[in-house]
């Protein structure tokens, strides 16, 4: 078993980081516009929801402009994803090792060593992609401050931007390198794991939910218990339904995430100290409905991202390129 183990954790990794790749290239937009509208405070609002989003950044940035940080996260995903699921098939098999069944609290415990491991890449990809995704909606609202117009609602004031979109966007284009290395100048190796206490608060409850969840549902497709092959299209569903419902029962840290990530803050946008400054701040300010901000995003985003990523990893590509047996299921 030891054996077996060594050889298939590489085709795990590949198997990771292509499902990682694929999946990022597909949802990255709908990430984009979950990005904007968790910034956005609600006196300052310039998109109404997801739709209204991509339209606008495609008017103002172009196609392209929807991939703003696809780079960071095409480049860094490729482990990220591969040490997440590689991580949990490990922890499975470390943990069922005495040959029972792995119970839930089992499995729940290899989710949660996987959601730690994987923060390691996933706090800097995120903290790089928030700043290149964010940084046409500083500029949108730079432009549009000036027509801000105040109208009167029943029981109370509030500010509605309200003009047509410029389709000329002045935005400094930043890259991730020139963001890197500014940090590390000025903070070192540890500004770019800002907002890392936050990431684990995501991550790890995420885990926690989404694996056992998928394994349950996956083991829901097997043909029989002598034949437990389950068809490609069950690992999909499998994988957007637990990726769902993962997604949106951790949105509200999501949200305290990118806010403390985002190291730029547009005009009277606050600033945070910590975790419990900024959950502090959103409740007095914005009431909470601000932590589902963006969770429909989310969803849409999680859900075909890990569908993708089980296909390609239950059908065994890794397994395939490498020359061995595709078939690899979580090893009891």
């Amino acid at each position: 078993m030891a054996q077996q183990q060594q050889i298939s954790l590489p085709a795990k990794l590949i198997n990771g980081g292509i499902a990682g790749m694929v999946g990022v290239t597909c949802v990255f937009p709908i990430d984009l516009a979950k990005t904007r509208l968790q910034n956005q405070r609600g006196g300052q609002q310039l998109y109404r929801n997801m739709m209204d989003c991509l339209i606008k950044t495609m008017k103002s940035e172009g196609y392209f402009g929807m991939y703003r940080g696809a780079a960071v996260n095409l480049t860094l995903v490729t482990p990220e994803k591969a040490i997440k699921l590689a991580a949990n098939d490990f922890f499975r098999h470390q943990l069922s090792k005495d040959g029972g069944k792995l119970t839930v609290f089992k499995e729940m415990l290899a989710g949660c060593c996987a959601g730690m491991c994987q923060v390691i890449v996933t706090t800097p990809m995120e903290m790089l992609k928030i700043q290149l995704q964010d940084a046409g909606r500083l500029a949108a609202q730079q432009r549009v401050m000036p027509s801000v117009v105040t109208t009167l609602k029943m029981g109370g004031t509030s500010a509605v931007l309200s003009r047509s979109y410029n389709t000329s966007p002045q935005a400094i284009r930043v890259s991730a390198t020139d963001i890197t290395r500014e940090l590390l100048r000025t903070k070192g190796v540890t500004g770019l794991y800002r907002g890392l206490g936050a990431t684990l608060m995501r991550d790890i409850p995420f885990s926690v939910v989404y694996f056992p969840l998928f394994a349950h549902l996956h083991q829901l497709g097997q043909h029989s218990s002598k034949d437990p092959s389950v068809p490609f299209y069950w690992s999909f569903m499998s994988g957007c339904l637990a990726g769902c419902v993962a997604a949106v029962a951790v949105s509200p840290c999501d949200v305290v995430k990118t806010r403390l990530q985002s190291l730029k803050k547009g005009a009277n946008e606050e600033t945070y100290s910590g975790v419990v400054d900024c959950v502090r701040k959103i409740l007095r300010k914005e009431g909470p409905g601000a932590f589902l901000k963006g969770a429909s995003c989310r969803a849409l985003v999680i859900a075909p991202l890990f569908g993708i990523a089980q296909v390609v990893y239950f059908v065994g590509v890794g397994e395939f390129l490498l020359g061995y047996c595709p078939y690899n299921i979580y090893s009891a």
